[in-house]
């Protein structure tokens, strides 16, 4: 069984001060809560932005800040940027403007799926176009799976050859409207993966903790943050240090391992993280 690999999600489109005053939405707020996560055993960030009315935005200026602040800070760590649809214009240019930064991996969903109050919508064009952009800029993308035909969209897509093998998946089990969090449905996602595929799992709300444990039974990873739930218990609000601090608890209680970055990295079938900002290739 391969090491654990933790994602940390700190931010997302939804987390309000109002709902949890811990929620980190300034540039300085994430790269804080990143920092003290990556201490705790978190070898992948998950990034999301907000503009200053602290809302969710694509901006590529703001996703920059974040990235080059970590690289400043020398914060050893997978940058994985969202290119979510929650963001503002459903458009490559819109959702894809930070692919040309300096980050490792990239969300990618592939299809469509019900949010509580919209429509997490993705046409194949639109997927294409921002893979494309994605491997165009030596990112790789993380397949965001909110339903089961995601899963088998991501399969088609990888015959066509729009994506590449091996293919890395992200389960997003519990948004309301979407693919419950059972352990019934993970099984039957985890036996549904592609040959040499590796898997994510995160839990929404209530689901977290039954489906990340069952994850790291079954050899999958995991991902937790503010993003996921912002109640670590009934009553109590999380902060995103001790979200990852209950999945090293649950890992240390059955005996697996923690990846390191670069285990991470190599697990993942990453490119090195040694990239300088001029080696990228910048697909406008």
């Amino acid at each position: 069984m391969n090491k654990l690999i933790i994602t940390i999600a700190p931010t997302g489109n939804v987390p309000t001060k109002k709902l949890n005053p811990h929620s980190p939405l300034t540039t300085d707020e994430i790269i804080s809560d990143i920092k003290k996560c990556v201490a705790l055993g978190a070898s992948i960030a998950h990034i999301h932005v907000r503009d200053e009315n602290m809302n969710p935005t694509s901006d590529r200026k703001l996703f920059k800040d974040v990235l080059d602040r970590l690289d400043e800070d020398k914060v050893n760590v997978i940058k994985q940027v969202s290119t979510g649809a929650r963001g503002g214009e459903n458009t490559v240019e819109w959702r894809g403007q930070m692919l040309d930064l300096n980050a490792h991996m990239a969300s990618l969903s592939t299809g469509s799926s019900n949010f509580p109050k919209g429509i997490n919508a993705n046409s194949f064009d639109l997927i294409e176009a921002l893979a494309s952009k994605m491997y165009a800029n030596n990112l790789k993308p993380e397949i965001e799976v909110f339903d089961t035909a995601m899963l088998f969209n991501a399969i088609k897509l990888c015959k066509k050859g729009v994506l590449k093998a091996p293919m890395h998946f992200n389960f997003v089990m519990g948004v309301p409207g979407s693919m419950p969090g059972t352990p019934k449905n993970l099984m039957f996602l985890a036996d549904n993966l592609p040959e040499g595929a590796t898997w994510t799992v995160c839990g929404i709300g209530k689901a977290q903790v039954p489906i990340i444990t069952m994850a790291i039974a079954m050899g999958g990873h995991v991902r937790t943050g503010l993003e996921d739930l912002v109640y670590y218990d009934q009553d109590v609000l999380a902060t995103n240090e001790m979200l990852v601090q209950r999945v090293v608890n649950i890992a240390n209680a059955v005996g697996r391992d923690i990846a390191t970055v670069e285990e991470a990295k190599e697990i993942l079938s990453l490119v090195s993280s040694s990239r300088l900002k001029d080696e990228i290739v910048f697909d406008a």
